[in-house]
């Protein structure tokens, strides 16, 4: 039977696939882009920073918020204290897209993460051309060459790159390949069910000097004090968020839980 995983991945590289496009030229075209917001700063500031998704469905739960309005979510989430915001670009299993992520970026002054499973060259470079600020890297979707590959890449293009694992062997492997931001992902992606116990324990494995986020089943502020005592720098929170009926509010508590 096919996982979640394995379908999404099997998605993503057909149409990487099928993509005519030059990786040359798309980087040629990121020259005469303003720079970047620094992600990486907002993860590293005081206290426990919040990164605040942009999610319309899961192919899990389905439906979350299949009507919301980007920008005024993104003002939401500024107002309840956000350091940074992640947007799914994924439109067949998220309902996300780039007009998502720049609806949103352009609401606040906030950096922005692309949330998406990024298979190539050329996906690394589109999140900088629909303007994001960062990019994410599943070490659980890519072999080694292409983690390093684009790691270098989103370095070269003035991206910071999330290097997302979901246990100890997967820290080693975003090491190697040169990660400096770590997410600790409590969601397996094989059964997309969540393990509140994952980022705690796997925690232990990242060194002194690397941000660490955790991401996914933080459900209140006692969730997220929880991760900043197990030395978590950010969290990032969607569902909890997005669900919400005061989404400013409930991001607001996260980030009085820990300050």
């Amino acid at each position: 039977m096919a996982t979640y995983l394995a379908e999404i991945l099997a998605a993503h590289r057909a149409r990487a696939a099928d993509d005519p496009r030059l990786l040359g030229h798309l980087i040629e075209m990121t020259r005469a882009l303003p720079a970047p917001r620094s992600f990486a700063a907002a993860v590293a500031a005081p206290g426990l920073s919040v990164i605040a998704e942009i999610k319309r469905r899961s192919p899990s739960k389905g439906a979350l918020a299949p009507y919301l309005v980007p920008a005024v979510l993104a003002k939401h989430y500024a107002e309840g204290g956000a350091a940074a915001l992640s947007v799914l670009t994924d439109e067949r299993f998220f309902g996300g897209s780039a007009d998502d992520l720049g609806q949103a970026r352009a609401a606040v002054e906030l950096p922005v993460l692309r949330k998406d499973f990024v298979v190539s060259a050329t996906d690394v470079a589109d999140a900088r051309l629909m303007g994001a600020d960062a990019v994410l890297l599943i070490v659980a979707a890519l072999d080694d060459q292409e983690l390093r590959d684009f790691h270098d890449l989103a370095g070269e293009l003035h991206l910071a790159a999330l290097v997302e694992v979901h246990d100890e062997a997967e820290v080693s492997r975003a090491l190697q390949a040169g990660a400096r931001l770590i997410g600790v992902n409590q969601r397996d992606l094989v059964s997309f069910a969540v393990d509140p116990e994952r980022a705690k324990r796997v925690a232990a494995e990242i060194p002194p000097g690397v941000l660490s986020v955790a991401e996914s089943g933080i459900r209140g502020p006692d969730d997220a004090r929880a991760l900043a005592d197990a030395g978590f720098d950010a969290v990032l929170v969607g569902e909890h968020l997005v669900t919400s009926e005061d989404p400013a509010a409930a991001l607001a508590a996260l980030v009085h839980a820990c300050s």
